[in-house]
């Protein structure tokens, strides 16, 4: 029997185990579903695999920086209450996951799997750790920043509600200047999750955004009466002039910086790149809010009750 990406998709829905070894179990079961989920119980997955009907929609997004700041990652891991997203058992979990992801270089959730770390792989540790939680426990996401001149730094918001990775590409940066950097980067780090900028700067932006936005200023021009009778060459120039705000509220570098608003955060990067004596430039930025997009189960007593009684 044909085993399609689709099959191994809905047995990985089901289980919570890698996609790899969904495959595997649905050659070894000739594509049957349930005989799958057996053949992945007696394989060591069964309590994943008895947990994963559940909704892990709480959990930690837990970042990890190397010892000489060229590399850093953010993972997002899932359960399902927030009780267990700060014990002990989860926590340590987290940061194994999200080390292995610097250690090794790997952010895609089913190679993640069988990386091996103290203790295991990072599947048996998942495993172990739904056993002592008795959640369903995930890795959803990770995310690597890594270069050679470059410091990487990360803020983790709330205990892990919301992290944040900026770069900063550094030149001519002494190592006892390092510490400076690293604590500018962490500010703007701090920033991205305050302000949540969506670009570092007007070079990110892609046209199709801009062209969007020209729309909608052009047509709010168009609705005010006082400018009602402005020739269109008047009303594009106006336009333009608008689109600063646009690039205000939307790159990192235009805002006002959060720890100090009467500067931007560009001139934040200048001033310490001066203290510094290095040309330091923000390059990139990355931001996970935990949970964002999983579906919250919404438990109803009533419908419940209506159901086991067969009303």
């Amino acid at each position: 029997m044909e085993i399609t990406a689709k099959d191994v998709a809905k047995l990985r829905d089901i289980t919570g185990v890698g996609m790899m070894a969904c495959k595997k179990a649905l050659i070894a079961t000739d594509g049957d579903i349930d005989k799958a989920c057996e053949y992945l119980r007696e394989q060591g997955m069964s309590i994943a695999a008895k947990k994963a009907s559940r909704i892990a929609a709480e959990g930690a997004v837990k970042a990890h920086i190397s010892k000489d700041k060229h590399t850093g990652a953010l993972v997002e891991v899932n359960c399902e209450s927030d009780f267990v997203a700060k014990s002990d058992v989860f926590v340590d979990l987290c940061d194994k996951i999200a080390t292995a992801v610097v250690d090794n270089n790997v952010t895609d959730v089913d190679a993640l799997q069988s990386v091996k770390v103290e203790g295991g792989t990072i599947a048996e540790l998942i495993t172990n750790a739904t056993a002592k939680t008795g959640e369903k426990i995930s890795l959803r996401r990770a995310v690597i920043q890594s270069g050679k001149d470059v410091v990487e730094e990360a803020y983790i918001h709330m205990g892990g509600k919301m992290g944040t990775l900026v770069e900063i590409k550094c030149e001519g940066l002494k190592a006892e200047a390092v510490g400076d950097v690293v604590t500018m980067a962490h500010d703007v780090a701090m920033h991205i999750a305050a302000f949540q900028p969506t670009y570092v700067s007007k070079a990110e932006v892609p046209q199709e955004a801009l062209n969007k936005e020209r729309e909608i200023i052009t047509q709010q021009l168009k609705n005010d009466p006082k400018l009602a009778n402005k020739p269109e060459m008047a009303l594009a120039k106006i336009t333009e002039g608008k689109l600063g705000k646009f690039y205000e509220e939307n790159c990192l570098l235009y805002q006002a910086f959060a720890k100090d608003p009467s500067i931007t955060v560009e001139q934040l990067v200048a001033q310490t790149a001066k203290t510094v004596g290095a040309k330091l430039e923000v390059l990139r930025f990355s931001k996970f809010v935990m949970g964002e997009g999983i579906e919250k189960r919404s438990d109803n007593l009533a419908e419940e009750v209506a159901k086991l009684s067969g009303k």
